[in-house]
């Protein structure tokens, strides 16, 4: 973002040299961690509510994306972990 750009941004971004890529994309992914399988509509509702700022507005579908992301990765660990689980109870059982 250019110099210009800067007074667009929430003020806590400036002070932090937080980017908006980084900061949707990593709110995204806490909440697909927090909350998997969300509607699309419902992750546009929750964008708007968690980024207020009307400069964060522009970055809603790099949001949903890493929401989309981060959700199928999460649904990869826990098909993981579950058939881990399995092989450890069978193997306590026995």
């Amino acid at each position: 973002m250019s110099r210009a750009a800067a007074p667009d941004k929430p003020a806590l971004c400036i002070q932090e040299a937080i980017d908006c890529s980084s900061c949707t994309a990593s709110t995204a992914r806490e909440l697909a961690r927090a909350c998997p399988g969300l509607p699309a509509k419902l992750i546009t509702q929750l964008f708007v509510q968690i980024h207020v700022h009307s400069a964060c507005g522009r970055m809603h579908a790099n949001f949903a994306q890493a929401y989309a992301e981060a959700g199928a990765g999460e649904a990869q660990k826990i098909k993981k972990g579950m058939s881990t689980c399995r092989t450890l109870a069978a193997t306590a059982i026995a």
